[in-house]
C-alpha cells in the first residue's frame, strides 16, 4: 500500500501581494517562486524572512516549503510569504508551542492586516486631496 503523505496549503496576503505556501515532509528546503530563500533578493526582504526561519528552525528542518508570491511590492510580497509560511507551519504541526513562538514575534503573521490603499476619487490628485480654488 502507498503511504499517505501530509501536505498543507496556506495563504497569506498583504495589500495587493498574495502568497501560497505548500508544506510537505522534507529536509528543510524553502523556495520562493522556485528560488532558494538564501538567494532571494532584495537583501532586506531575505533577512526579514530569515528571522522567521531562525525562530522556527526546529520545525522547519522537518519540512520542505514552496511559496508562490505574486502582486504588490517586494516588502508586501515578503510579508505575505512570511504569513503563508507561519500559518502553514502552525496548521502542519498543530503545536501550541509553535503558535506561541510566532505570536510572540508578530501576531499579525497569523491574523493578517486588512488595510489597503484607499482608491483615488475624482476632483483631485489622490484619495482625499482636492483641487484648490482661489477667489481673490
Amino acid at each position: 500500500m502507498t503511504e499517505e503523505k501530509k501536505i498543507v496549503i496556506a495563504t497569506g496576503r498583504k495589500k495587493c501581494a498574495r502568497a501560497k505556501a505548500i508544506i510537505r515532509e522534507g529536509i528543510g528546503r524553502i523556495r520562493i517562486n522556485k528560488i532558494p530563500v538564501e538567494l532571494w533578493q532584495p537583501e532586506m526582504a531575505r533577512l526579514k524572512i530569515m528571522e522567521l526561519i531562525t525562530l522556527t528552525k526546529d520545525y522547519i528542518n522537518k519540512v520542505d516549503i514552496d511559496v508562490k508570491v505574486e502582486g504588490g511590492g517586494f516588502m508586501g510580497q515578503t510579508v505575505a510569504a512570511m504569513m503563508a509560511i507561519a500559518r502553514g507551519l502552525v496548521q502542519y504541526f498543530n503545536d501550541p508551542n509553535l503558535k506561541e513562538i510566532i505570536v510572540s514575534y508578530d501576531k499579525m503573521l497569523l491574523k493578517g492586516d486588512p488595510r489597503f490603499v484607499e482608491p483615488k476619487k475624482f476632483g483631485g490628485h489622490g484619495a482625499r486631496a482636492r483641487w484648490q480654488t482661489s477667489y481673490r
